[in-house]
């Protein structure tokens, strides 16, 4: 059958495209514009050198750059099947990185747009491919909700890090050992905003306690031993001069207004994101602890199941596996895990999984098992080997999509 490779090195502006026939040689080489206009010139180029070299089968690949490749393989798979409907299509989205480690094999090629388009034509032409694309609408809607997500819950961990480092200079003793159990709850933030350290060293005690059981609305059990460690706190604390102080304490308010809107974003993707689950059969939130959010997550990044073969090919696609060291007679036992794999996938595994060993016996044994094991970065070790673990049943379910029933029930 006669074939014809499409590599289409992609960018902002335009695509450089490279047509390759099956035996290796080329049969065009051109520059489309990104955009429509573009799209169409190359759907007219590849039907007329496949009617004219009487080609049988097209196969076209693009690293998966998110954006930038989106829209013109959805045109293309959307188009050629109309244009084509004789040839076998398939669309090829590819991973970057394992498109670099290919070209590196050519000891001699430049950098160059050109190049990067021959060489994803003649990683087709070679074959161990992914699964080809498929139109999965839901899942890529579903996708653009849960990675901003993951994308404004990392920038509001940044931004509490930042702010923490705002408060040492502020109040450092409230830094160093606060005693509100969450530093960015509604007491905490109150005392960080409206008093100082010289107020609250000044402050009578009773006028402390009913700022705080205010702020509170009432829910300290022991409000004096909180307010008297507080105002110990403060009279340890290093004062700031006043040239520093209203700086300080303007930085402080915009961080944490920012804090405050990016944390109203997220809940405001959260509810849609479960309008959107609700047209999603599935049967992940069966499981204590996976909420329809954690479910969208793990589903809208592994979409269609049947493209992995079993969990350790998903676990491969998450990143979850760990390197083997072995020569001879001899095999490392301390190995690290490959630095690959889906990132927004392994996240919402994590995620999931520490959700899950506060609700399920098995979970929470074998996250405890994992702990003991070893005497530094416990909690990370235990909880990513507890993800590792958790593949399996997420792998089971999205193929049976059976109820999980807990280890106690079954």
């Amino acid at each position: 059958m006669s074939q014809m490779l499409v590599g289409i090195d992609v960018s902002l502006r335009s695509h450089h495209v490279h047509f390759m026939h099956g035996e290796g040689h080329t049969l065009a080489d051109f520059s489309v514009s990104n955009d429509v206009e573009g799209a169409d010139t190359l759907i007219q180029k590849v039907s007329r050198t496949a009617e004219k070299n009487q080609l049988h089968e097209l196969k076209i690949g693009m690293e998966s750059t998110d954006q930038y490749s989106w829209h013109l393989a959805h045109y293309l798979k959307k188009q050629l099947h109309r244009v084509l409907p004789h040839v076998q299509t398939a669309i090829y989205m590819l991973n970057a990185r394992k498109v670099a480690r290919f070209k590196k094999g050519y000891d001699t090629l430049p950098k160059n747009d050109r190049v990067d388009a021959w060489v994803i034509a003649d990683h087709l032409r070679f074959g161990r491919l992914p699964h080809e694309m498929q139109e999965t609408l839901i899942y890529d809607a579903l996708r653009r909700l849960t990675r901003t997500r993951f994308h404004l819950t990392h920038e509001i961990a940044r931004n509490k890090t930042y702010m923490l480092n705002q408060l040492y200079l502020k109040f450092s003793g409230l830094r160093q050992d606060n005693p509100f159990s969450d530093t960015f709850g509604a007491t905490s933030v109150a005392v960080i905003e409206e008093l100082d350290p010289e107020i609250i060293a000044e402050m009578p005690l009773e006028e402390l306690v009913e700022f705080l059981q205010e702020k509170g609305k009432n829910r300290f059990a022991e409000p004096e031993e909180i307010a008297k460690y507080l105002k110990k706190l403060a009279r340890n604390s290093y004062r700031l001069d006043k040239v520093m102080a209203d700086p300080v304490n303007l930085s402080l308010s915009v961080i944490l207004s920012t804090i405050q809107h990016m944390e109203s974003q997220v809940k405001r993707l959260d509810k849609e994101i479960e309008r959107m689950m609700k047209g999603i059969p599935q049967t992940l939130t069966s499981v204590k602890g996976i909420g329809p959010v954690y479910a969208a997550g793990l589903i809208a990044e592994i979409g269609d199941i049947h493209r992995f073969d079993d969990h350790h090919a998903l676990a491969k696609y998450a990143g979850l596996v760990w390197t083997q060291y072995q020569s001879g007679e001899y095999e490392a036992q301390d190995t690290s895990r490959e630095r690959t794999g889906n990132k927004y996938l392994r996240y919402y595994l994590v995620q999931a999984s520490d959700a899950i060993r506060k609700h399920d016996t098995e979970y929470k044994a074998f996250y405890q098992k994992k702990f003991k094991e070893v005497t530094k970065h416990q909690h990370k070790r235990a909880l990513v080997l507890t993800a590792r673990k958790l593949v399996r049943l997420v792998h089971s379910l999205l193929r049976t999509k059976q109820l999980y029933i807990p280890k106690e029930e079954r």
